[in-house]
């Protein structure tokens, strides 16, 4: 899949969705949605009408009843084994304990990861986003259907990686391999490509440490 965010959903809008899915990978809307209830139902039920949308996720922190008109309104779209399928976003991969602390999070960030994927369960999305560290707990506690997506990929020591990525803002990073063992479904692999001196060859370095993962 594609993934759009904010940055280009801000500027070019649903005709960034037709163009890239004109292409033929699915999108996944990557927007994060987090207001009231109903404000984050009619913006799924919106995602899900645009063309090629396969994922589109909103932030838990939004509780438990925002997420329940999410997943209401991405079962309003088209159905099927095909229908988009909505995720919650945890906890952001830029942030650790120190950080949650500061806006009132106590306790270790694999606690609250955990606990906000069993509440989207529960209110009906499909899955969650979540850093690679916490894969296995969230595998553990909601079962082999519940999607995880992950985000903070970052490839192993020696893959091309190009421009410096020291001001990386992730904070809870893995490699590929790793990830996919840990019980991911989907990695979301964005800088060690475009911020590399080769994008090609980056991407090849990237698909065989997956492909090894997988076999």
């Amino acid at each position: 899949m594609f993934k759009i965010n904010t940055h280009l959903f801000t500027a070019a809008g649903p005709t960034a969705v037709e163009k890239l899915n004109g292409l033929g990978p699915g999108i996944f809307l990557d927007l994060k949605f987090h207001d009231i209830p109903s404000v984050v139902g009619g913006a799924v039920r919106s995602a899900v009408s645009l063309p090629g949308v396969r994922l589109v996720n909103v932030h838990a922190l939004a509780g438990t009843a925002a997420m329940a008109e999410a997943a209401a309104a991405g079962r309003s779209g088209r159905g099927g084994p095909n229908r988009p399928k909505v995720l919650a976003v945890t906890i952001l991969t830029s942030q650790d304990a120190a950080s949650l602390r500061q806006v009132g999070i106590a306790g270790p960030v694999q606690r609250e990861v955990r606990r906000l994927a069993l509440l989207a369960r529960a209110a009906g999305l499909d899955g969650v986003v979540a850093s690679p560290h916490e894969v296995q707990a969230i595998r553990k506690a909601c079962g082999p259907s519940f999607l995880i997506v992950v985000p903070g990929i970052r490839p192993v020591a020696g893959a091309p990686a190009g421009r410096s990525l020291r001001k990386d803002d992730q904070s809870r990073t893995a490699g590929p391999a790793a990830t996919i063992r840990a019980g991911a479904d989907y990695l979301v692999i964005g800088r060690p490509i475009t911020a590399a001196a080769d994008p090609v060859a980056a991407t090849h370095s990237i698909r065989e440490e997956i492909a090894a993962a997988l076999t």
